[in-house]
């Protein structure tokens, strides 16, 4: 009949305007493929050249940034002096805190002045551990270098001890007590380096602040570390 003529004619008609839509979609995605290649190519050339255009000219890395031109007065860069100014108390944990937040601050303890003023009915090993422990979990979220000082004077020979990570773990050699130890430490510093060091002696604490460090009470550490408990 006429109708069965002009709905073979129509489904007809409509497969070739499928078939063209796909052909025009299969069109498209080649030129864009290869579109993209050339535009990956012309990107790859540009670096390579700009690559051995550095290498050519030994142009070192950038260190400084178009801001770093313009004159202008900043502000001055904290030290342990200035936060010790501060109105916090010398046994709130915030102090400490604030201290250890100071750009590349180097942080030393006198280990079993901590440990014996914290916990001194444990046995010296398990007060060790102790202390280690709660000093890698301060160095992991403070970012500070660690270096905690243990005496050996009297030691016969060296204790067998896996550094926990992100603190360095010192016994002083036969003969040299651990305050020397320390006063060493901080005399190695470079002028101007914040060193924060840990200790209830006094005369430690008297040593270190004339070598320009921070001393703190060895009370304020054990009230961070117990914050991490």
């Amino acid at each position: 009949s006429a109708a069965e003529s002009e709905g073979r004619r129509l489904r007809a008609r409509l497969g070739e305007v499928e078939a063209a839509l796909e052909a025009s979609r299969r069109t498209a995605r080649e030129g864009r493929s290869v579109e993209d290649m050339r535009l990956r190519l012309l990107l790859d050339t540009v670096l390579d050249a700009a690559q051995g255009l550095r290498r050519e000219l030994a142009l070192p890395p950038v260190s400084t940034h178009p801001a770093d031109t313009v004159d202008a007065v900043e502000p001055g860069r904290m030290s342990p002096k200035d936060i010790a100014a501060r109105a916090l108390s010398e046994t709130d944990p915030a102090l400490l805190d604030q201290l250890l937040s100071l750009p590349q601050t180097h942080l030393v303890v006198d280990g079993y002045n901590v440990t014996k003023t914290g916990y001194p009915t444990m046995p010296l090993e398990k007060q060790r551990l102790r202390l280690l422990g709660g000093l890698s979990a301060l160095a992991a979220r403070s970012g500070a270098e660690v270096t905690c000082v243990f005496d050996g004077a009297e030691l016969a020979a060296p204790v067998l001890l896996a550094p926990p990570r992100g603190v360095r773990v010192l016994f002083s050699k036969p003969g040299v007590t651990a305050d020397e130890l320390i006063r060493q430490l901080v005399r190695a510093e470079p002028p101007g380096r914040p060193v924060v060091v840990v200790s209830t002696d006094r005369e430690v604490a008297d040593g270190v602040a004339k070598a320009g460090a921070r001393p703190v009470a060895s009370v304020l550490l054990l009230k961070r570390l117990s914050r991490l408990s």
